[in-house]
């Protein structure tokens, strides 16, 4: 196939995504309209009265992260610009919005994920923040990290890159470095942290490969490399590179299996979220 036909099924492919998604989320709030007058304006006002998911994502992040001096007019433009001449960040909003569908039995619905979680909220503000910092406005770019820490209590730097379809799981306490890199398709769960070592400048924070599940309160330091499809336990202090399709589990970390053959992990955990299959391996402690 031509580059160019290549393209044009990508982008079609995106577009019809997206408005799929959209039509969902219309008929979820209509439904929830209809069952609870009491959100009827909100719903009214923060979906329906919409034309297009980055209409609505955009006048709700601007009513979320507005201040006294921080105009939510003033942010509902800059990310619907932003959204609207980038359609890598719609197409990223969308992935991500499926993920948390897909991967959360707590998510009841996608309009629930648009209006309430504060993850997939804090990702795809900073994704506008991030694509400020690349666009060296970066008082700006910092200025709406600040209010992405204060509101939703996750702490992106806005240099930080993230792939597509991730999902923040409950999302207080995460915080990502200025050099972190998360690929696609990783779930990272509340109070992770992927930060340096120390005061030294540089490229200094984890490289999280694709697929990779972070459990809660896991801490992964320094410039190391975390492999496709590896998992990190909850509470583990990972100072070291962790192999692809790997378990890390422990302060300090070990490799489930052992550092010369450690146990090979069939699933991707990023999206099937087993947090605990690797126990029978790592520990014969009953309760």
């Amino acid at each position: 196939m031509p580059t160019g036909e290549l393209r044009y099924s990508s982008e079609t492919s995106a577009n019809d995504d997206e408005a799929w998604v959209w039509a969902q989320i219309k008929a979820e709030a209509r439904r929830d309209a209809e069952s609870e007058p009491a959100l009827a304006s909100y719903l009214y006002s923060t979906i329906l009265s919409h034309s297009s998911f980055e209409r609505s994502l955009s006048f709700h992040l601007g009513n979320k992260l507005s201040s006294s001096t921080l105009l939510s007019t003033l942010l509902y433009d800059l990310f619907l610009n932003t959204f609207s001449s980038d359609p890598t960040l719609r197409a990223a909003a969308v992935a991500d919005i499926r993920a948390a569908r897909v991967r959360d039995p707590a998510c009841v619905s996608f309009s629930h994920c648009l209006l309430n979680y504060k993850g997939f909220l804090a990702c795809q503000a900073h994704r506008i923040a991030h694509k400020l910092w690349t666009e060296s406005r970066r008082p700006l770019a910092l200025a709406l990290h600040s209010r992405i820490s204060d509101v939703f209590a996750v702490d992106i730097h806005p240099a930080a890159r993230i792939g597509k379809g991730i999902l923040l799981d409950h999302a207080t306490g995460v915080v990502i470095g200025e050099t972190a890199v998360i690929g696609n398709n990783v779930s990272i769960l509340h109070h992770v942290t992927l930060g340096g070592t120390g005061n030294t400048s540089g490229d200094r924070h984890p490289k999280i490969g694709d697929g990779v599940l972070i459990g809660a309160g896991a801490t992964i330091l320094g410039n190391i490399k975390i492999g496709d499809g590896a998992k990190i336990g909850a509470g583990s202090v990972v100072l070291i590179d962790v192999p692809p399709r790997t378990t890390a589990v422990g302060n300090p970390a070990r490799l489930v299996g052992g550092k010369e053959k450690p146990s090979r992990l069939e699933d991707i955990p990023g999206e099937s979220m087993d947090h605990t299959s690797f126990i029978s391996e790592w520990s014969d402690y009953i309760i």
